[in-house]
């Protein structure tokens, strides 16, 4: 725990802290997040995004996502690779050769206190069809990077949320 930090509430994922009059949440017990950023190629050269959608309790909706997952939720000391791994091959259905990894990140500052680690996947090998595990409902999708702007209005339009990691992927589109 950090210096003047005070958890007020603890929960098995999250807890609600205070340092002065700051209130924040933060993961619970040391887990942390991965995220995964996996391109594919057809033998064409066409690159494609993995992403996927799943219902997001606090939003109230579906969101689409970068493939992501919790790093030592179900045992401590995990390491964050081999999670980024096992998470990209549950929600999507496509196995890693290897990931690197491209940092850590922070998506919100100024209200939580959670950072997650991206990685990058390479040689990738479908295994099956993803969907993610014990009822998660992730929808699998495999997008030409050229026609994400497209997807993306689509989505806003159907009434998705986009996950702020989208914007890694959008470049110069936001701009337009």
């Amino acid at each position: 725990m950090a210096a003047g930090e005070e958890v007020m509430w603890a929960g098995r994922f999250i807890s609600a802290k205070r340092r002065g009059r700051w209130e924040y949440v933060g993961r619970a017990r040391g887990i942390r997040a991965a995220a995964i950023l996996a391109i594919d190629e057809d033998a064409d050269g066409r690159r494609h995004v993995l992403l996927v959608d799943q219902f997001r309790v606090p939003l109230g909706r579906r969101c689409v996502e970068l493939p992501a997952g919790l790093v030592g939720d179900e045992e401590e000391g995990e390491d964050a690779a081999i999670a980024a791994a096992r998470e990209l091959e549950e929600e999507t259905g496509y196995r890693p050769d290897r990931v690197e990894l491209a940092g850590e990140f922070c998506s919100s500052p100024g209200m939580v206190s959670e950072s997650f680690f991206l990685y990058r996947a390479h040689g990738l090998q479908k295994t099956g069809e993803g969907g993610g595990v014990g009822g998660e409902d992730i929808c699998v999708h495999r997008v030409p990077l050229d026609e994400l702007d497209q997807h993306v209005a689509a989505w806003r339009r159907d009434g998705f949320a986009l996950d702020v990691k989208l914007l890694l992927l959008l470049g110069g589109a936001i701009m337009a």
